[in-house]
């Protein structure tokens, strides 16, 4: 088989040339990178990644083909993949087809044959930025990077509008004792397969709905979801958060719903120089004393001097590589959050204690 050659061009002007895979074409994002060793179908259908092109740094990609069952959401958003070493032959027997075709019929254009251990460190020193992907511009790079200059910047888009739910749907069982309003900014399907395990019964709402509507089903409780996109632009979703927190009832934020939990307690976000993607980020629970190995997905993150200063606002959880803010409770309110993703799907399952502890909470409410 005659591999079609890609080209990938970063925002600074670096050029890496390789082979097609998914679907040809030419796409743009946000580049970065996730230093999982598994997981690829997952990452690829989370809607935190909308808009973004992921390089994936294990070296084989495709090599356990695709199941229906692991997705996160109902497509894939993401804007690329960059991998080294593409498998078109899966081995896994219950897979439902390869990543080639899965990433065609979805209209991903991806590259493969590059050097991801050279990109990785680029992007870890320069920072991320947009790149674009193209089987069609081989020979032309002015007119690619002129496609390039259209690509939105991920600092000040919000995306979560677009990606969330259009309308309210149910997930768990309907007879269940505990009702739980989902704030869906992007939200990952195993988010609400933690929630109902545990006996809660979803309502999944737009961004943008008001407090009144999710109030007229009488929740007990609330829950601001993972999303893709800059949380400082997202005021309609601040306020809401403002609203929900008024009604006394607990609140449980992950990732995109950490920072706007932070938001609306009056605490900044800002954009992080490559961010945090991966299986093994290794996270300090402040209140126990005890480590835990996380899966994490975030191009923002909240400001800790901000944090420190509020006198309602206590540091849970912190990101023992570099000492961010991973994780908080309100003093005065029964609401809490973590930047990072306790179902972790994928990744390692230290976490998702996260979700009793959010029962526990509701039901001491």
């Amino acid at each position: 088989m005659i591999k079609q050659k890609a080209t990938l061009l970063l925002a600074d002007g670096t050029v890496f040339h390789g082979s097609l895979i998914g679907n040809p074409g030419t796409n743009g994002g946000e580049i970065c990178f996730n230093t999982g060793m598994t997981g690829y179908q997952e990452i690829y259908t989370d809607p935190s990644y909308t808009g973004q092109i992921i390089v994936t740094t294990t070296s084989h990609i495709g090599n356990y083909g695709v199941i229906d069952e692991e997705v996160e959401s109902d497509h894939p958003t993401i804007g690329g993949i960059v991998v080294n070493t593409f498998s078109d032959v899966y081995s896994r027997l219950d897979a439902s087809g390869s990543l080639q075709d899965y990433l065609v019929k979805n209209g991903i254009t991806g590259i493969a044959d590059i050097d991801t251990r050279q990109l990785v460190r680029h992007l870890r020193s320069k920072g991320a930025m947009n790149a674009i992907i193209s089987s069609e511009f081989q020979d032309d790079l002015d007119g690619l990077q002129a496609k390039l200059d259209k690509v939105p910047n991920m600092d000040g888009l919000e995306l979560s509008s677009t990606v969330c739910t259009q309308e309210p749907y149910f997930f768990g069982d309907e007879n269940a004792s505990i009702k739980v309003a989902c704030m869906d900014f992007g939200i990952k399907k195993n988010i609400l397969r933690n929630l109902a395990d545990r006996g809660v019964y979803c309502k999944v709402f737009p961004a943008k709905t008001k407090l009144a509507e999710m109030e007229e089903w009488a929740p007990n409780a609330y829950f601001l979801s993972n999303g893709p996109g800059d949380p400082a632009v997202m005021e309609y979703a601040v306020q809401t958060t403002r609203d929900i927190l008024e009604t006394g009832k607990p609140v449980f934020g992950i990732c995109l719903g950490h920072q706007l939990l932070a938001e609306s307690c009056g605490i900044s976000t800002y954009k992080m120089h490559h961010g945090h993607r991966g299986l093994n980020h290794p996270i300090k629970n402040l209140v126990t004393g005890k480590s835990e190995i996380t899966s994490q997905n975030h191009g923002f993150n909240i400001t800790r001097e901000d944090t420190e200063q509020n006198p309602d606002v206590e540091i849970t959880h912190v990101h023992l590589n570099d000492n961010t803010v991973a994780g908080i409770r309100l003093k005065n309110k029964p609401a809490f959050s973590v930047q990072y993703h306790p179902e972790s799907s994928p990744g390692p399952h230290d976490s998702r204690y996260l979700f009793d502890d959010f029962i526990s909470l509701i039901k001491k409410n």
